[in-house]
């Protein structure tokens, strides 16, 4: 081998190495690694100290990829168990909230993503991700559940999907706890450990012409638009 040809192998090794570590990190960025708990506790227990066992997921991108302000920021975590799975959201809230005055906590609310909301969308099956559901809870703790079906001309909604999904919420000074609880007989399957399922997650905030719109995975559509299951990330059920 030659000097010029040796050196030109430790030239293009370590660019090589330095492309393979940022894919690694890119496709880890897609990838959430969702704990699992021994024992069930009620949603509305915010403080639960197996809240800390879950992996903290940074939301603060816009749907089109562009860093949002840190006022904006939501942190998720999720929780599984043997009979449920739980989703928080610790949202930084710095600015006027936009809920409803008089909140409908006793069934779903219909165009609650017009208002301040985060959602998460869930496909159990990523063999045919188009079909997933669709869960949103606003501060105030009202909420929707629905299920979707992205068909290549038209979205098909669910109106009447009920995953008697619970919700618990607090607000705080320049901060907006919100958590969720939807037991598996919702999805009509039951994940096993190793098991991945896609899905995303957002938060919408503030009115126009200033209104954001938060992605895990962004969208990177022209208009905002969430329901885009070609840019779900994936849930891994980890022990």
């Amino acid at each position: 081998m030659s000097i010029a040809k040796y050196f030109l192998i430790l030239l293009i090794f370590p660019t090589l190495s330095a492309t393979a570590v940022f894919a690694q990190k890119k496709a880890m960025s897609k990838l959430i690694s969702i704990t699992h708990i021994d024992e069930d506790f009620p949603i509305e227990e915010l403080d639960s100290k197996l809240w800390t066992k879950a992996e903290e997921i940074p939301i603060a991108k816009y749907w089109s990829g562009e860093l949002a302000p840190k006022e904006r920021h939501v942190k998720a975590r999720m929780l599984w168990s043997d009979t449920a799975l739980y989703i928080r959201f610790d949202a930084n809230q710095h600015e006027p909230l936009i809920i409803s005055e008089k909140p409908n906590l006793a069934s779903k609310t219909r165009g609650l993503w017009d208002r301040d909301v985060c959602e998460i969308f869930i496909a159990p099956d990523k063999n045919d991700f188009r079909k997933y559901f669709e869960f949103e809870i606003a501060p105030n703790g009202e909420w929707i559940d629905l299920g979707i079906q992205q068909l290549p001309e038209r979205r098909e909604t669910d109106w009447n999907y009920s995953s008697g999904m619970k919700s618990a919420t607090k607000i705080t000074p320049k901060k907006i706890i919100m958590a969720m609880k939807i037991e598996w007989s919702a999805f009509k399957k039951k994940p096993q450990i190793g098991d991945i399922w896609l899905g995303n997650i957002f938060r919408c905030i503030g009115r126009d012409p200033k209104r954001g719109y938060l992605a895990w995975q962004p969208t990177k559509t022209m208009q905002p638009n969430f329901h885009v299951p070609e840019a779900f990330g994936e849930f891994r059920f980890s022990k």
